[in-house]
C-alpha cells in the first residue's frame, strides 16, 4: 500500500440496531422475542469495526445525533477508531431487525434519520476533504438523511479523488447514481440495486455481467455485484469471475454486505490480489450471515471459510 495508509468511513445515516430473534414471526399477532442484541451500527460504522480487526488505521465520520451519541462513542473508543463524526441536534435513529430462524427471514423496521442542515453538510465535505489528504481509501456507506441531497455523493467522491485517495461507494438509489457520475474506484450494488440503477429488471447473470462491464468501462475500477446466497460477481478491467460462498445455515443477512465491502477494503490495504480479496470478502460475508449481529466478534469463523469459497470464471 502507498505511504497514505489511513482508511476513512463515512456514515451519513447511522443507526442503533436492535436485533430481535422471533421464531415464527407473524405480522398482526403477538410475537415473543427469545433473544435480542443492541449495536451501534450503520454501513460505515460496521465496515470500520471489521477493518479494525485487521489492525488497520480507521477514522469514522458522518452525522451523529448529539442526544444519544454515547453508545457510538463507547464503540469508537473500545475499537480504537478515530472519531471525526459531526454532531447534529436530535437522536440517531433506531433500526429494528426481526430475525426469524425458522423461516430464515429478516424484517427491517427503520425509524426516520437525523436532519442535517446545510452547514452540517458543508462541514462534512470539508472534513472528508481534510481527512482524505492523508488517506488511501474513503468508504461512503449507507443511505442518506432526507435533508441531504443525493448530489452530496457526487461532491464527496470528487473531493476524495482530488486528494489522491480511492473512493468506495456502497449505497443505492439516487445516491448511487450520483456517486457513479463522479466515477468512484469501487461500487458494490446487489442485483436489485443494479436493476434499479439501469431502470429495468436484470433477470439473469448475463444481464448483470453486461451492466457491470459497462460500469467498469466508464472508469470504475472494480464493480462487485452481490447475488446473496449465490455469491457475487467481481468485475475489473483485467479480471472477472463469480465467487460462490460455501453452504451455511443463515441466521441473519444484517451486515453481510458491509462485511463484503470491509473484506475488499482490507484486502486492498493488505496488498492482496483481486482474486484473494474476493475470496476474503465472500468468506467474511458468509460468516456474518451465520450470526445474529451485524459485526463479527472475531475473524476465525471467516478464515475457516476462505478455502471453501469457489472462484468460477465468467464465460459470457
Amino acid at each position: 500500500m502507498s505511504k497514505k495508509s489511513g482508511i476513512i468511513t463515512v456514515t451519513m445515516n447511522p443507526a442503533i440496531d436492535l436485533a430481535c430473534t422471533v421464531p415464527d414471526f407473524t405480522p398482526g399477532a403477538v410475537n415473543r422475542v427469545t433473544t435480542c442484541q443492541t449495536d451501534a451500527a450503520g454501513k460505515g460504522v460496521n465496515i470500520a469495526g471489521l477493518l479494525r480487526k485487521f489492525n488497520l488505521p480507521v477514522t469514522v465520520t458522518g452525522f451523529l445525533g448529539s442526544e444519544n451519541a454515547l453508545v457510538f462513542e463507547k464503540l469508537f473508543k473500545d475499537k480504537g477508531m478515530v472519531d471525526a463524526f459531526i454532531r447534529v441536534p436530535g437522536e440517531t435513529r433506531t433500526g429494528i431487525k426481526v430475525l426469524d430462524p425458522k423461516k430464515q427471514t429478516t424484517t427491517d423496521i427503520n425509524f426516520p434519520g437525523l436532519s442535517p442542515q446545510a452547514g452540517d453538510i458543508e462541514k462534512l465535505i470539508s472534513t472528508v476533504d481534510r481527512l482524505a489528504e492523508n488517506s488511501a481509501m474513503v468508504v461512503i456507506g449507507g443511505s442518506m438523511p432526507a435533508t441531504v441531497c443525493a448530489s452530496v455523493m457526487d461532491k464527496l467522491v470528487a473531493v476524495i479523488k482530488s486528494r489522491g485517495a480511492k473512493a468506495v461507494a456502497d449505497t443505492s438509489g439516487s445516491a448511487l447514481d450520483a456517486a457513479i457520475k463522479a466515477v468512484p474506484w469501487l461500487i458494490k450494488p446487489n442485483n436489485d440495486e443494479l436493476s434499479d440503477l439501469v431502470g429495468r429488471p436484470l433477470k439473469n447473470i448475463k444481464d448483470l455481467v453486461r451492466e457491470a462491464r459497462h460500469l467498469n468501462r466508464t472508469g470504475i475500477a472494480q464493480v462487485v455485484v452481490s447475488l446473496g446466497s449465490r455469491g457475487a460477481l467481481f468485475i475489473s478491467e483485467n479480471e472477472e469471475f463469480l465467487a460462490r460462498p460455501p453452504a451455511i445455515e443463515a441466521v441473519s443477512t444484517v451486515g453481510a454486505g458491509d462485511a463484503m465491502i470491509g473484506g475488499l477494503v482490507a484486502g486492498t490495504a493488505l496488498g492482496l490480489s483481486f482474486r484473494d480479496r474476493a475470496r476474503l470478502a465472500t468468506a467474511l460475508s458468509a460468516a456474518t450471515v451465520a450470526q445474529a449481529g451485524p459485526s463479527l466478534e472475531a475473524l476465525g469463523a471467516a478464515r475457516t471459510l476462505e478455502d471453501k469459497v469457489l472462484i468460477e470464471p465468467i464465460n459470457i
